[in-house]
């Protein structure tokens, strides 16, 4: 074992943009609802810094 925690994604650390995110637009990709404001657009009564306010971050999809 590598001493890491299984079944949770790790979480960016604060001020740390989503490492997922992509460009609008990119192929292959879609939009989907920020993880670090659980899609409110929020935290702590601020604009969330990863989704910018909106609630939403564009990353890729992943295929089967």
């Amino acid at each position: 074992m590598t001493g890491k925690l299984q079944g949770r994604p790790a979480q960016p650390a604060e001020g740390q943009a989503n490492p997922d995110e992509v460009p609008p637009g990119t192929p292959g990709a879609g939009e989907h609802i920020c993880r670090r404001c659980a899609g409110t657009g929020m935290i702590d009564g601020r604009t969330c810094p990863e989704c910018g306010g909106t609630g939403k971050v564009t990353t890729p999809i992943g295929g089967g």
